[in-house]
C-alpha cells in the first residue's frame, strides 16, 4: 500500500477561492471608501445659517419653558453637585439645567445631526424631554440682510441650557437665562440669550440683522467709562479692588450669570464686564456674538482673541473683557 502518493491541487477550485477572496476585498475597500465619502461629503454639504438661527431661537425659548416650569413647581429642584469652581463656589445641577440641556440639545442635533453641538450639560440617562418644532422660515428671518450658508464641519454650536444656576436656586431669577451661539471657523457669528422668567429673546447675526428687543436696549446713552459689572459668587471683591485701585469712586455691579452680564453691557447699562478667573466657553460665546454685532468688543484679560471651534478648549483660562465701546481703553488699564 503506497501512503506516499503525491497530491495534486484542483486548478478549478484554486481559481475560485482566488476569485472569492479578490471580490470579497474589492467589497470591503468600496464599503470603506463609500462610506468615508458619505462622511467627507456629509461634512463639506453646506448648510444655511438662517434655518441655524430659527431652531436656536425654537431651542433657547423651549429650554426656558422648561427652566420656567421647574421652577414654578414649587416642588425640589433636585439639586445635585458638580463639584466646586476653583473660586470653591459650589457648582450645582437641578432638574432645570437637564431639562433644558435635553430639548435645546435635541432639537439642535436632531435638525442638524452633521453640526458639533456643545453642551455644558450631558445628562442623557434618561428621556425626559423631546425636541421642540420650529419654522425654517421663522419670523427672525425678516430682519436679516442676507442670507448665508457655511460647511456643516466649519460650524460648531455652543448652548447653556441654564445660566446662572446657582442663582435660579435661590430664586434670583432675574439673571437667569437659557443661551445658544453659532460659531463658524471658530468665530462667534450669531448668538441667542433667552430670558425665561421675562419672556423675552435677544439675538444677533454679525453683520446681518437682530432682534428688535435688542435693537431697543441698545439706544440707551452710553454707559460711563467707571461703571462696570463683576460676577456675584466668583471672587467679586478681588475683582472690585481692582477696579477701584484704577477707579477709587467706580460704580461696581455685582451680578450672576454671564448672559445677563452681557446683556447689562449691550443695554449700556455698564461699560465693561470684568471676569478675572476661569470660565467657559458656553457662558460667553452667544453675550461674544451679541456684542460683536453691535460693534462691542470681548477678549480675555490679557486682550487676547477667544476661539469656538469644536476643537478649541472649553475653558477660558485668562478671563473676560467685554465691553461695547472703548475698548482700547479698557484693555489698556488692565493689561498695565
Amino acid at each position: 500500500m503506497n501512503f506516499g502518493g503525491t497530491i495534486r491541487p484542483n486548478n478549478k477550485a484554486v481559481a475560485i477561492f482566488l476569485i472569492s477572496v479578490a471580490t470579497l476585498y474589492l467589497i470591503y475597500t468600496w464599503t470603506s471608501s463609500t462610506s468615508a465619502a458619505k462622511e467627507y461629503s456629509a461634512a463639506a454639504e453646506k448648510v444655511s445659517i438662517g434655518e441655524i438661527l430659527c431652531a436656536a431661537i425654537a431651542a433657547a425659548e423651549a429650554g426656558g419653558r422648561e427652566v420656567k416650569a421647574v421652577r414654578e413647581k414649587g416642588t425640589e429642584l433636585n439639586e445635585k453637585s458638580k463639584g466646586k469652581t476653583k473660586e470653591g463656589v459650589k457648582d450645582v445641577l437641578t432638574d432645570g439645567d437637564i431639562r433644558s440641556h435635553q430639548v435645546m440639545f435635541r432639537t439642535l442635533t436632531g435638525a442638524f445631526p452633521h453640526v458639533k453641538v456643545i453642551s455644558e450639560e450631558h445628562d442623557e440617562s434618561k428621556i425626559l424631554v423631546e425636541s421642540a418644532k420650529f419654522d425654517k422660515k421663522c419670523p427672525a428671518l425678516e430682519q436679516i440682510s442676507k442670507l448665508e450658508w457655511a460647511p456643516n464641519d466649519s460650524i460648531t454650536i455652543w448652548i447653556d441650557p441654564l445660566d446662572a444656576t446657582k442663582e435660579y436656586t435661590e430664586n434670583l431669577l432675574d439673571y437667569v437665562t437659557t443661551m445658544v451661539c453659532i460659531a463658524v471657523k471658530g468665530e462667534p457669528v450669531l448668538g441667542v440669550i433667552h430670558k425665561p422668567f421675562e419672556k423675552k429673546t435677544y439675538w444677533a447675526w454679525v453683520g446681518q440683522g437682530m432682534a428688535e428687543e435688542l435693537l431697543e436696549i441698545s439706544k440707551a446713552p452710553e454707559a460711563e467709562n467707571d461703571s462696570f459689572i463683576i460676577s456675584l459668587s466668583h471672587t467679586g471683591d478681588a475683582v472690585e479692588n481692582r477696579i477701584k485701585s484704577k477707579f477709587p469712586n467706580a460704580n461696581v455691579e455685582k451680578a450672576g450669570g454671564a448672559g445677563y452680564k452681557s446683556l447689562q453691557i449691550a443695554s449700556r447699562h455698564s461699560g465693561a464686564y470684568v471676569h478675572m478667573t476661569h470660565i467657559k466657553k458656553w457662558d460667553v460665546c452667544a453675550g461674544h456674538a451679541i456684542l460683536k454685532a453691535l460693534g462691542g468688543r470681548v477678549t480675555t484679560m490679557k486682550n487676547e482673541p477667544i476661539k469656538y471651534g469644536a476643537n478649541d478648549p472649553v475653558l477660558i483660562k485668562n478671563g473676560l473683557l467685554a465691553s461695547l465701546h472703548n475698548g482700547d481703553f479698557y484693555s489698556k488699564l488692565f493689561t498695565e
